[in-house]
């Protein structure tokens, strides 16, 4: 039985900034590029029974720079949909709802095709993922690579808990973290690992 490895992207400039990044397509900053590049020795000598990744550009780069081959892009690894809070910063949310919490309150609407999701909703994509991976580690590990809330979410689903407990599970930035098996049950082994 493999381990299921999750990295999360490089900086964006809206992740430096603290701005809800789902859908907007943005790149890695330099920072984030050399963040990257520094996961390879983390990664090196491993083979992968799967390898996932968002198909946004920003997860897709980090795959490439760290030196993740063969990786095929996934739709339900995108990022949560912040519906009308993309771009936005949670300061800046609190100005007008100082109680909101995204893993309880969710997002309100956004544009078209952007309808937000609730943390159920993400957990269902998590969950249709775990599918995938579970069918990929008997033959060995298994790598995500995508975005901080979604990966937080698969986290809390992996371990059999509620999709909005992914708020327990904080994620940096270009970081390897590693859930396996310990007598038979799921177990979060490393996380937010930096070379």
């Amino acid at each position: 039985m493999g381990d299921l490895l999750l990295v999360r992207h490089g900086e964006t400039e809206w992740s430096r900034s603290g701005q809800h990044t789902s859908w907007t397509d943005l790149p890695l900053t330099p920072e984030g590029e050399e963040q990257a590049k520094s996961l390879a020795p983390l990664l090196s000598g491993r083979t992968f029974a799967l390898a996932l990744t968002s198909p946004l550009d920003r997860a897709l780069r980090t795959a490439e720079l760290a030196g993740v081959t063969g990786a095929v892009p996934d739709p339900d690894l995108h990022e949560w949909d912040y519906g009308g809070y993309e771009g936005v910063t949670t300061v800046d949310i609190h100005r007008t709802r100082p109680d909101w919490y995204l893993w309880t309150d969710g997002v309100p609407p956004g544009p078209d095709g952007h309808p937000g999701e609730s943390p159920a909703e993400v957990g269902a994509r998590a969950d249709r993922v775990l599918a995938r991976v579970a069918a990929a580690l008997p033959d060995g590990d298994v790598i995500l690579v995508a975005h901080a809330h979604f990966l937080r979410v698969l986290t809390a689903r992996r371990l059999g808990l509620a999709p909005a407990d992914g708020r327990l599970f904080q994620l940096a930035t270009a970081t390897v973290s590693r859930l396996s098996v310990e007598h038979g049950r799921p177990v979060v082994a490393e996380w937010n690992t930096r070379p």
